[in-house]
């Protein structure tokens, strides 16, 4: 059906010719009452009384084209299209998607300035205005569908004045208006009084800075730590007293997360946990680089802090008179790896006396105990004197090289049952020694004793070539000077001076941990206290019974005609050239190992370490590699045999007939 100026009429938009005068008028006053209204919505809004009078105002401006403009135009028909279904997109980017809007509102703002093409404009609004997730329509396109309904091809040509006005620059002029105030809706600009307001489409704030992250934190999940970790840095603290400990980076636990001094969202998370490395800090060069105020130092203070942020490790330091039995215990769980604390150590250190035939396999079950998370550093033997030492195998790479040195003390050199075996290196810039050592028996022997101390101080030739951390402190008669952090553990052989039927009734007594009446008869407590022996060492308060001598095999005492008076023979002391250093977390005997007359004491400590330079002769991460194989290769078919054995008791069923 079409119109007698051969235009065809939609459904919804009744369009009329209009011929009188008085349009002209009516259109005039619309004309000012609008003005008045855009004048008093100030800041450049644009008000309308109702949702219709948007569509009026593209109406009555078509009206105003000249006859033979209108003769040309061809319009197409417009049908009112229904909402837009949600559509199912991939997720975007922040800056996709201001691009996407971006291309969006200038796709909108063209199809508002070409005369030409009307439904264009109604389509790109639509799809600027309209969220992609709702089904309904906005205010805004409502008013968009009710102007290009009421803008057919119909409308009357209007009188001579209007023809007058309605020319071809005044046209784009109002639809320049309309577009601009179509972009100040999209700035965020709204409908004065009570009329909705539209969403705005920029951000209500700032973008946040571009990081320096690889992924998202969606994909950080590799480094997140166990749940039943959590409560690692509290604990670690309460019970030791060390803020974190080397099993990580301490600061993994801000977020429940692996992080270095780097930002939280590290690019380590999806590379690797290794610190990223920029290319300008690789081609920067300077004449401090190895040093200790160098940033890229091995030994540094900024790799230190990357290990051990508060600059502690965790030291066990364990001494065992085996008695030479040939014999091992079962299972070594107990002695190295205490319940309390939770957390194992960074630094195993084990002297024995006495020790077994087999050295080999002694080590191998060490090795075995300790696991994959640990390397034999070094291991010496002096005789019957051994000393193996442990450490975290990603921490071997800060050891300088390891020295060893051995002192015999009896008057036959050849005879090694009774002596000291030191072991000495560089971590980072602290160094350490240990000294294992087996002193001279018997209850009235403590001169002998002071003596094989005295000897032993001034025969081990350490360092050899590692440099001295501090040498304007050190002296040259006394090894232990000559180092920051010295342990000295062993079968010192000192007694208690009280006959047995009194330390016997003591013990009754105080059955549990309250020895502190014994410590009163104790010779070396005695020799300490008058500066006589272990000059500068100290010792951690003793809450444990006597180490020696026991029945093998059983928790009595010895039980033989000789009687022998229990005492405390197996010690650990220690001294540092600094102040507050070193502290003991714990200092105890194994009761469960029961193959020697000793039972195995040991200490934990908590231990200050400094950055180092360097220029220190490094072991290059070098340790036994065979014995570890050898033990983990072990541990893996004891594990797999209990398992065994297990599955074996659970299928197994008895049957019994009545």
């Amino acid at each position: 059906m079409s119109t007698p100026n051969g235009f065809p009429q939609h459904s919804g938009a009744c369009v009329t010719r209009s011929t009188e005068g008085g349009a002209v008028q009516d259109l005039q006053a619309k004309r000012a009452g609008k003005a008045a209204k855009k004048d008093a919505g100030g800041n450049g809004a644009l008000t309308f009384e109702d949702a219709a009078s948007a569509g009026t105002a593209l109406t009555e401006t078509l009206k105003l084209l000249p006859d033979d403009l209108k003769a040309n135009m061809k319009l197409k028909p417009l049908t009112p299209r229904p909402p837009q279904k949600p559509r199912l997109e991939r997720a975007a980017s922040l800056d996709e998607k201001s691009w996407r809007r971006w291309r969006r509102f200038r796709t909108s703002q063209e199809s508002l300035t070409d005369p030409n093409d009307t439904s264009s404009s109604n389509g790109s609004l639509q799809d600027a205005l309209s969220p992609p997730t709702r089904g309904r329509t906005s205010p805004c396109q409502r008013c968009c569908h009710h102007s290009s309904l009421h803008s057919s091809p119909g409308a009357s040509d209007g009188s001579a004045e209007g023809r007058s006005r309605g020319s071809t620059s005044d046209l784009g002029k109002r639809a320049s208006e309309l577009s601009s105030a179509f972009g100040g809706l999209l700035r965020g600009k709204a409908f004065t009084g009570s009329k909705p307001r539209l969403a705005q489409v920029m951000p209500a704030r700032p973008l946040p800075p571009l990081e320096l992250s690889g992924a998202s934190p969606s994909l950080r999940t590799a480094n997140r730590i166990d749940s039943d970790c959590l409560d690692y840095r509290q604990h670690s603290q309460h019970k030791l007293g060390r803020v974190s400990s080397s099993w990580s980076d301490s600061r993994l636990h801000g977020n429940g997360m692996v992080y270095d001094n780097c930002s939280t969202h590290s690019m380590k998370s999806t590379f690797s946990l290794l610190t990223p490395i920029r290319s300008k800090d690789v081609r920067s060069r300077s004449y401090l680089e190895g040093s200790l105020l160098a940033s890229g130092a091995l030994l540094g203070a900024e790799e230190l802090s990357r290990y051990f942020p508060d600059r502690n490790i965790g030291i066990f330091v364990a001494t065992w008179n085996m008695q030479g039995q040939k014999e091992l215990p079962l299972n070594l769980d107990d002695f190295l790896l205490p319940t309390d604390p939770d957390y194992a150590q960074d630094m195993y250190v084990i002297g024995v006396q006495e020790g077994c035939p087999d050295r080999r396999e002694w080590e191998i079950r060490l090795q075995e105990t300790l696991g994959p998370h640990y390397v034999m550093l070094y291991s010496a033997a002096h005789g019957v004197l051994y000393m193996s030492v442990f450490i975290r195998r990603d921490l071997i790479w800060f050891c300088s090289e390891v020295e060893y040195a051995t002192v015999t003390t009896r008057i036959v050199s050849q005879i090694k049952t009774k002596g000291a075996l030191g072991i000495s290196f560089t971590f980072f810039g602290t160094s350490f020694l240990f000294i294992t050592s087996h002193f001279t028996s018997g209850d009235s022997k403590v001169n002998e004793r002071k003596l094989d101390y005295n000897k032993t101080i001034q025969s081990l030739t350490l360092p050899k070539n590692v440099p001295d951390t501090n040498p304007y402190r050190s002296s040259s008669s006394d090894v232990t000077t000559r180092f920051d952090e010295v342990f000295w553990f062993g079968d010192f052989n000192f007694r208690l001076n009280k006959d047995r039927e009194t330390v016997d009734s003591i013990l009754n007594q105080n059955p549990e941990t309250d020895v502190s009446r014994l410590l009163a008869y104790d010779q070396l407590t005695s020799e300490m206290s008058r500066g006589s022996i272990f000059k500068g060492f100290q010792e951690a308060d003793i809450r444990f019974r006597p180490s020696y001598k026991f029945d093998i095999g059983k928790d009595s005492y010895d039980t033989t005609s000789k009687q022998r008076t229990p005492s405390y023979t197996d010690r650990v002391v220690f001294r540092s050239r600094y102040r507050d250093d070193i502290h003991a977390v714990k200092y105890s005997s194994c009761p469960v190992i029961k193959t020697s007359d000793h039972r195995p004491v040991f200490a934990l400590f908590r231990v200050k370490v400094r950055p180092g330079r360097d220029n220190i002769p490094l072991a290059a991460g070098q340790f036994d590699r065979e014995l570890y194989l050898i033990g983990i290769k072990r541990r893996i078919t004891r594990e797999l045999q209990k398992r065994k054995e297990q599955k074996d008791q659970r299928s197994s069923s008895i049957c019994s007939i009545s």
